[in-house]
């Protein structure tokens, strides 16, 4: 009997040993899993850092033997506009709008509806190429005339880049064409080039111009619109915009969507900068955009809103869409003009006024 109780406590031992074992293996194995976890997370850690830093700095793609190289580099300082050089951008308005200067008339009665800072000159970057328009068609050049672009055309200011070679051959109708509808630079420059008496002469007839409509704050240098030394108010730009909306193919050329030009014997597909006038719920006669560093986003429109015409004029606007949410903006607030919703002046018939006088004593004008 106690041969058999010795031999049965034997036999138990040896099945517990493996058991025991096994239960040590994965113990350890655990334990070798959570050592490896750790360097798993720092790898994690410091990934997620690197993503956020590279959040903070700015992208750039470069091609280097056929092949794309993202590389990222320190943040560049934000640039400041002329506008908040003058302490324009301290402004608050009522309907807290990202531009700067906001000018809106009734297009029929001058009665000014809103307006913030409307009578200071600043860059108006291509907002110039509406007065380009207006000069081409006014004096006459034959449109189907056939102009070659040229090293003289390039953009040597602010090196921007053009979808139109050197060497191009294209008719003076399609340069003002894109000029207005995809603000193409090149073609503005030519079409200034071209005029009797070279750039020289053009810049002299833009200015005289506006010497006649009473555009006192403005003033040319270039037919583009890329020198910061075009400068206009946005008072200054409402007369130009009713002007330009009285010639046909300054508005039809202003607000096509997108156009197929020849040229050189190739079809190429030019784009509108303004996305606004291909949305259906915008009736609009007549729209130029803008945009340099120092004048910031700009945007002339001419549009019908709620039966009525108006100009609007933004300036120095910041953000890439900003210029075309605070025409959203100003629409959504001219549709609901009662005497319940509006300031008290509006209602009394007063337009609402805007200053940056008590803010920005630095204001140049």
């Amino acid at each position: 009997m106690l041969k058999l109780a010795l031999a049965t406590l034997i036999s138990l031992c040896f099945m517990l040993e493996p058991a025991a074992a096994a239960t040590k293996a994965k113990a350890k194995a655990t334990a070798t899993k959570r050592v490896k976890a750790k360097p798993a997370k720092r790898t994690e850690m410091a990934r997620i850092i690197a993503a956020d830093n590279r959040k903070q700095m700015a992208r750039r793609i470069a091609m280097v033997r056929g092949k794309r190289k993202i590389a990222y580099a320190a943040p560049v300082a934000a640039i400041l506009t002329a506008g908040d050089m003058a302490g324009l951008n301290r402004t608050r308005d009522p309907l807290d709008l990202r531009s700067s200067v906001a000018y809106v008339i009734d297009q029929n009665s001058s009665e000014v509806l809103f307006e913030k800072n409307s009578s200071v000159a600043l860059p108006i970057a291509s907002i110039t190429k509406l007065m380009t328009g207006l000069i081409v068609v006014q004096s006459g050049q034959n449109l189907d005339e056939v102009i070659t672009i040229t090293e003289a055309d390039v953009d040597k200011l602010k090196f921007s880049s053009s979808r139109v070679p050197v060497g191009t051959r294209m008719t003076r109708g399609n340069l003002l064409h894109i000029a207005l509808m995809s603000s193409e630079n090149r073609a503005a420059a030519a079409l200034g080039r071209n005029y009797p008496g070279g750039i020289a002469a053009f810049v002299a007839a833009m200015n005289a111009k506006a010497a006649e409509l009473g555009m006192n704050d403005t003033h040319y240098v270039d037919s583009s619109g890329l020198s910061s030394q075009n400068v206009s108010s946005a008072r200054d730009l409402a007369k130009l915009a009713m002007v330009a909306h009285q010639e046909p193919l300054l508005r039809q050329y202003s607000t096509d969507p997108s156009y197929v030009v020849e040229g050189s014997g190739r079809a190429m597909n030019f784009h509108t900068t303004n996305y606004l006038v291909g949305l259906p719920d915008w009736n609009i006669g007549l729209q130029k955009t803008g945009f340099i560093n120092e004048a910031g986003r700009c945007l002339v429109m001419q549009a019908m809103i709620q039966g009525r015409n108006v100009i609007m004029v933004f300036l120095d606007s910041k953000g890439k869409q900003s210029r075309t949410a605070d025409a959203g903006r100003m629409r959504k607030w001219l549709e609901a003009l009662k005497p319940a919703t509006i300031p008290a002046a509006a209602a009394a018939g007063v337009p609402v006024t805007v200053s940056a006088a008590a803010t920005a004593p630095s204001i140049v004008q």
